[in-house]
């Protein structure tokens, strides 16, 4: 399993080099765009499609020529083969079969826009493309309102307005960032929540490759803090406390005790009454 360049050639490794000038036979997504990274890198190799629609037909006379020894690199048009691309259903079948696989790693869309995404990184999950039937869509999007990990996305710019809408709707409007065409010329991200990169994308029509990152739900823990901190402005500011908290909860919906009790805390210095001067 080979990664390829998502965008600029110079990505490619001397490892990925080395080791497409070495095999017998490429398996390309798409031969025609694989074979303008060969010719960029001056490899003369036989290349084989496999694709979404044929994947199943090949994997027997894949396995056929691994049997008899031949190595066999498998590439996808950009990044790492079997993520949202063609190749797994072969890879399952080579391990079913006991051939060994080796793995040459790449440039990953993925892992690149999340990280310039802005948002967490420590816990994360990638969702690949939603369905593009609206109801399992939404569907899908329902099935993370409560997940607290940053989610990544592939979409189409075609999609990627009508994707942000159902966002706003399933999951509120918490941060995002849309990368735009990574390690190109053109590269883009941007940043804020839903509602403001809709607003830019609707300002101009996207184009290239696309990646959404979504910030992950709030737990309940980190919600509440930030009632609290909103609490403490209004305390701050003139309010008293246990009105500050009942304002909050009916803002946020939650829970204008426990909003209090916080308020109250040891961190938190409690109120002290005005000592009244006598003659």
């Amino acid at each position: 399993m080979v990664g390829t360049p998502i965008g600029n050639l110079g990505d490619l490794s001397d490892r990925a080099r080395e080791t497409l000038a070495a095999v017998d036979l490429v398996a390309a997504e798409d031969t025609r765009r694989t074979g303008k990274l060969l010719a960029h890198a001056g490899i003369k190799v036989r290349m084989l499609s496999l694709f979404e629609g044929n994947e199943r037909q090949r994997i027997d006379e894949l396995l056929e020529r691994l049997g008899e020894g031949a190595k066999v690199a498998l590439v996808s048009d950009a990044g790492m083969p079997a993520v949202s691309d063609p190749g797994f259903r072969l890879l399952r079948a080579a391990v079913d079969a006991g051939i060994g696989i080796s793995v040459v790693p790449g440039p990953s869309a993925v892992t690149a826009a999340l990280v310039v995404s802005g948002l967490p990184t420590d816990r994360w999950v990638f969702e690949g493309f939603l369905p593009r039937r609206p109801s399992e869509r939404r569907s899908r999007l329902r099935a993370l309102a409560h997940d607290p990990r940053t989610v990544v996305l592939f979409e189409s710019p075609l999609r990627v307005v009508t994707l942000l809408r159902d966002v706003l709707v399933e999951l509120g409007d918490r941060r995002a960032a849309v990368a735009r065409e990574l390690t190109k010329i053109h590269e883009e991200v941007l940043r804020g929540r839903v509602s403001e990169v809709l607003a830019m994308l609707l300002d101009s029509e996207p184009r290239g490759e696309i990646v959404v990152v979504l910030e992950g739900a709030e737990t309940p823990e980190a919600a509440l803090s930030e009632m609290v901190d909103e609490a403490r402005r209004l305390v701050r500011d003139g309010m008293r406390k246990r009105e500050a908290a009942a304002a909050v909860a009916r803002l946020s919906g939650g829970s204008a005790n426990e909003i209090y009790r916080a308020l109250v805390g040891p961190e938190v210095e409690p109120e002290v009454e005005p000592e009244v001067e006598t003659d």
